[in-house]
């Protein structure tokens, strides 16, 4: 049975403290658990455009494979392909390809360019030079009309040269696997990697999951509510529970686990070394 591969996502800090503690403190933390790469998240339009472009080449610049993120957001061909071109010459050889968001206030500015489009887009620039990653969505994007219109979608990522994909962060496991089944039966042959987000600002999480269309269990909920104030308690009952999903998700037959680490350490680490990886 092969390693499941494990990779860490990042977005980029907005000072410059946050930044040397992820370059100097961080990365090199969990780099010591050897994940098969880094990714650090673009912002809405690309908003972080060059802070994501500063750390996915320090990072790089250390030995590390890293992945940026990559939306046409409010910019044109010209623009991402010069992008391209600065990943190229600093060694990358994977992104992460989305549609992205547009950033609030700009509206209809520009029309969202849909992730099939943006790799087809990226093979025609680049060739086979990057592995090219896409996400999919087991309990399905909030905007998709239907199930089966969310698998095609993903199908066409797919389909269109991506590699693999990555899902959205998903509390349910029985969500992951019945997904897998679906895609299966669409003729999705290519790995789709779990995203997990480990739990370490309930309310924070409970904000932007209702927004994404995450679903966090009741008793989960209920779980962590109870313990009101008790810190150390729902830390200590948050990486329990991660563990196990976890860990049935890699007996099961996950190919991998992504994990959105909101640039912290713990618990990430903890996860991880509890699982042996």
């Amino acid at each position: 049975m092969s390693k499941p591969r494990i990779s860490f996502e990042y977005f980029p800090p907005k000072t410059e403290a946050g930044r040397d503690k992820l370059l100097g403190e961080t990365t090199p933390a969990l780099n010591a658990l050897n994940p098969e790469f880094f990714s650090v998240t673009y912002g809405a339009g690309g908003s972080t455009r060059d802070a994501t472009l500063g750390v996915v080449s320090a990072i790089r610049e250390a030995g590390i494979d890293v992945a940026p993120h990559l939306s046409f957001g409010g910019d044109d061909e010209a623009a991402i392909n010069a992008l391209l071109d600065a990943y190229r010459e600093r060694g990358i050889r994977r992104l992460v390809a989305l549609r992205g968001d547009m950033p609030s206030g700009m509206g209809g500015a520009r029309q969202l360019v849909y992730a099939n489009e943006l790799v087809e887009f990226i093979r025609k620039c680049s060739g086979d030079h990057f592995e090219i990653e896409v996400a999919a969505y087991p309990e399905i994007h909030p905007e998709s009309k239907s199930y089966d219109e969310d698998i095609r979608f993903l199908k066409q990522k797919l389909d269109a040269g991506a590699n693999s994909a990555i899902t959205q962060y998903f509390y349910n496991v029985e969500s992951y696997f019945y997904y897998l089944d679906q895609c299966a039966a669409a003729g999705i042959d290519k790995p789709i990697y779990a995203g997990i987000m480990p739990i370490t600002n309930y309310q924070n999480l409970a904000r932007f999951s209702r927004n994404c269309g995450a679903e966090i269990p009741r008793w989960i909920c209920q779980r962590i509510e109870g313990y009101g104030d008790d810190q150390a308690s729902i830390r200590r009952f948050s990486v329990e529970i991660i563990t196990q999903l976890c860990q049935t998700l890699l007996d099961s037959g996950a190919p991998g686990i992504h994990f959105y680490t909101m640039n912290q350490v713990e618990p990430t680490r903890e996860i991880c070394n509890n699982l042996n990886l």
